[in-house]
């Protein structure tokens, strides 16, 4: 009821929760052996989850939609190769007026894979290709356990990222392997997870808040936040309304101009424009270690809320475009997360 008020309004009940998390981390910040605590309940919700991932995600789902090599091509490349390249371009142009951490964070944004329950949500809402958005989201998300990490070298490591063998380790540990066996127990466990979807993406929700409370709190013993101003959240968050809409902008294009059907255009744009908080945030936490995360996850918080909102009315356009005149839609009035998935 609470939920459906607040999204009445306009209002992202995650995002709430998500704020909520960072007060609790501001007024009580876990230290000492809270915080020891703290980060091993971090690493076991982090494989936990992506164990889940694993025993949800249809290998035969993932493989069918690799056969429309041209959409999946096109959302790879704005997930990949455009969203790092204006990662880039808006980090040298801008990154002398933001502290490092925010810079980093800016740059970790744009490469990591792309969302899946908000961007199938999204498509279906808009009633564009979901079968295609299903397979594009699973694949970003498998080829971004590998991908990213590589562009962190690539990328951040000359910038203060954390990145080292270490870390490909525990991304093997904490993600890889919980995910492998979530795959192999699937045929098991499958079933039980499709009957039960409400309370087990309270495991999804519920990891995410466990992390941002972990970083955000480290930040707060380590004193960072005197380092962040007022005018430095207004630039990061300027910056990423910007990197969404040339995004959204590039992707509604190009798929045009490659000459797409209407349903694969929807499916592109939804899919070649979100970046996932879900699989984010724990990765971070392993790619980071030592660094200040609550800066660095931060510009991904903000851009998570613009994606959303952004898309929740450009799916509602689509949709009623599509619609045979006369009728009316029957299309929620905000994609909220608690509805799409913070993924």
């Amino acid at each position: 009821m609470i939920r459906r008020t607040l999204a009445r309004f306009g209002i992202d009940a995650y995002l709430i929760a998500l704020m909520a998390t960072v007060a609790v981390a501001a007024v009580l910040p876990a230290h000492g052996v809270g915080a020891t605590v703290a980060n091993g309940a971090v690493s076991v919700a982090v494989a936990l989850l992506f164990f889940l991932y694993g025993a949800r995600l249809s290998p035969l789902a993932v493989w069918e939609g690799l056969l429309h090599w041209r959409l999946q091509s096109l959302v790879f490349a704005s997930t990949y190769v455009l969203f790092p390249l204006l990662g880039l371009v808006l980090a040298r142009t801008f990154g002398g007026w933001l502290p490092r951490e925010l810079v980093a964070g800016l740059i970790f944004l744009c490469i990591l894979p792309s969302t899946v329950q908000s961007s199938i949500a999204f498509t279906g809402i808009a009633r564009g290709n979901v079968a295609a958005a299903l397979c594009s989201a699973s694949v970003s998300n498998l080829f971004g356990m590998v991908l990213t990490p590589l562009l962190v070298v690539l990328l951040l490591n000359s910038k203060g990222g954390g990145f080292s063998t270490q870390a490909i380790e525990n991304i093997a540990l904490q993600l890889l392997l919980p995910f492998v066996a979530g795959q192999l127990l699937r045929r098991w466990i499958g079933p039980f997870l499709q009957r039960h979807k409400a309370p087990l993406s309270l495991v999804d929700r519920g990891s995410i808040l466990l992390v941002v409370y972990a970083a955000f709190s480290e930040g707060m013993v380590a004193g960072i936040w005197s380092q962040v101003t007022l005018g430095d959240l207004a630039l990061v968050s300027l910056l990423g309304l910007a990197l969404l809409a040339a995004v959204l902008v590039t992707t509604t294009l190009a798929s045009r101009r490659l000459g797409f059907s209407k349903e694969d255009e929807i499916a592109i744009v939804f899919c070649g424009s979100k970046k996932s908080m879900a699989s984010g945030i724990p990765m971070a936490n392993i790619l980071f270690p030592g660094q200040a995360l609550g800066l660095i996850v931060l510009p991904l918080m903000l851009f998570h809320q613009a994606q959303l909102v952004a898309c929740a009315v450009l799916a509602q356009r689509y949709a009623r475009r599509s619609e045979p005149e006369g009728t009316a839609a029957s299309i929620p009035a905000v994609a909220s997360p608690s509805a799409a998935g913070a993924r």
